[in-house]
């Protein structure tokens, strides 16, 4: 087993060359093993989403999870919300098959150890050090086979209230889990008319990418809202944790934008007024939560860390740029992708406006998209502290939350090693055009002189 796809907050590789069903037998034989062996768990759940190679790494995950003694609830064929639905209704810890947005030759496993959120940081590295070693308990589980799709929907059903507004709705899965239960969810809510597209659930994702914090995926999303003269679009990535948004006028809103329209909607209905953002969301975001009156809690990138700060800090909502979405003011379990957009929905459902004008007033600063710059996971954390310690020397200020942000009165910077995958990511905002430029020249010839170091 390949050490290196154990990442910051799941396990995650190329299928079959980084994972493969005997290494999910072994990763099921450790994660038993070590939820009784440390937490005193006698039973676990399981899930996966529509990939190709999921089925059969779901079969030898659970063998090796009941060979290890523990009982096991498989809920089958979800999105990764749902199965977290089922670590609370069951009051247990669970594993996730899926590789999430990656491409479709890819996959892992999403796991918990506590209620906050899936494994994190010391979590995982604790973990894969029990796992490499293989000293693993021996046993004789229950197999227990069971259906969340009822108890899920009145579950939802149940915590959104949409106002009076009849609202036309473009909806792309992207051909990703989220196909498989987006219509019966919608069904629920007559004021909402659905258009579907990419809707039939297909694991080689046939029709485009499913990342929905990428514009260019979302194309022909754009394109069905301007035929069909709809309110807005929305799209989920491949397991449906994460959600993107288009406008009435076909432009793409990226998740911090999105988070603004939240907040504004919530500052008043909250007695916490703080708001979470990851160190990628734009200073539109941070200067509005400060206009408002509330604070900026700003956290590392990654949804475990995102989300399970927004609990441990009972943050009422948070997010994240790649589309992470958390509202925390309800009785409900956050990050999903579908009550993210039902939540929105909700929020235009009690206004005459359109969706471009709940960013009315806004401060807008011209930015960048994540650049990535390849970079291999063996150097790309010690290219970071190079790069620290370059601008150490010239006193330059910035903050270490996760990487590096440089941040001005107008303008901001960030250099950060990414979680998932051999590559360095950047991103740059500022209030002129040419202020833009110039960030993007300086740290980008930094980040690549840095990197040439090694080759």
């Amino acid at each position: 087993m390949k050490e290196s796809i154990f990442k910051a907050y799941d396990i995650r590789g190329k299928y079959p060359d980084e994972i493969d069903e005997n290494g999910a037998y072994i990763i099921g034989k450790s994660y038993g093993s070590y939820l009784q062996k440390f937490l005193g768990k006698k039973k676990c759940v399981v899930g996966h989403d529509n990939r190709l190679s999921s089925p059969s790494l779901n079969e030898q995950l659970i063998k090796g999870l009941l060979e290890s003694g523990i009982n096991v609830i498989d809920y089958g064929l979800i999105t990764t919300p749902m199965h977290y639905y089922t670590r609370y209704i069951e009051k247990t810890y669970g594993i996730m098959i899926t590789a999430s947005h990656n491409p479709k030759d890819d996959n892992g496993f999403k796991f918990s150890f506590d209620e906050l959120a899936n494994a994190r940081g010391q979590m995982v590295e604790d973990f894969k050090n029990f796992t490499l070693k293989q000293e693993f308990l021996s046993g004789h589980g229950i197999l227990e086979q069971r259906n969340i799709k009822d108890a899920y929907l009145d579950y939802m059903q149940k915590n959104v209230h949409l106002g009076p507004r009849h609202l036309r709705v473009v909806i792309d899965p992207g051909n990703g889990v989220t196909s498989t239960i987006i219509k019966s969810v919608m069904s629920l809510f007559p004021s909402i008319e659905p258009i579907y597209i990419c809707d039939i659930s297909d694991g080689t994702f046939p029709n485009h990418h499913p990342d929905p914090a990428v514009e260019e995926n979302l194309q022909m999303l754009k394109d069905k809202v301007i035929e069909c003269h709809a309110d807005l679009g929305i799209a989920y990535d491949g397991d449906g944790d994460r959600v993107g948004f288009i406008d009435e006028q076909g432009q793409f809103l990226m998740a911090d934008k999105i988070m603004i329209i939240a907040i504004r909607a919530l500052i008043n209905n909250v007695f916490n007024k703080t708001f979470l953002c990851d160190v990628k969301c734009s200073k539109s975001l941070t200067d509005e939560i400060e206009k408002l009156g509330g604070k900026v809690y700003m956290c590392r990138t990654g949804t475990s860390f995102t989300e399970s700060a927004t609990k441990e800090q009972n943050i009422p909502f948070g997010g994240e740029l790649s589309g992470h979405i958390f509202f925390n003011d309800r009785d409900i379990e956050i990050c999903s992708g579908i009550y993210d957009g039902l939540r929105i929905i909700e929020i235009l459902s009690k206004t005459n406006e359109s969706f471009s004008d709940l960013l009315k007033g806004i401060n807008n600063y011209f930015s960048t998209p994540e650049i990535k710059i390849a970079c291999p996971n063996e150097i790309k954390f010690q290219v970071v502290e190079n790069i620290r310690q370059v601008l150490e020397q010239n006193n330059i200020k910035f903050s270490t939350i996760d990487g590096i942000r440089i941040e001005n009165e107008n303008s901001w910077g960030l250099i950060r090693a990414s979680n998932t995958g051999p590559n360095l990511t950047l991103r740059f905002e500022a209030k002129t055009i040419n202020d833009l430029n110039s960030l993007i020249k300086k740290y980008k010839d930094l980040t690549l002189k840095e990197i040439d170091k090694y080759n």
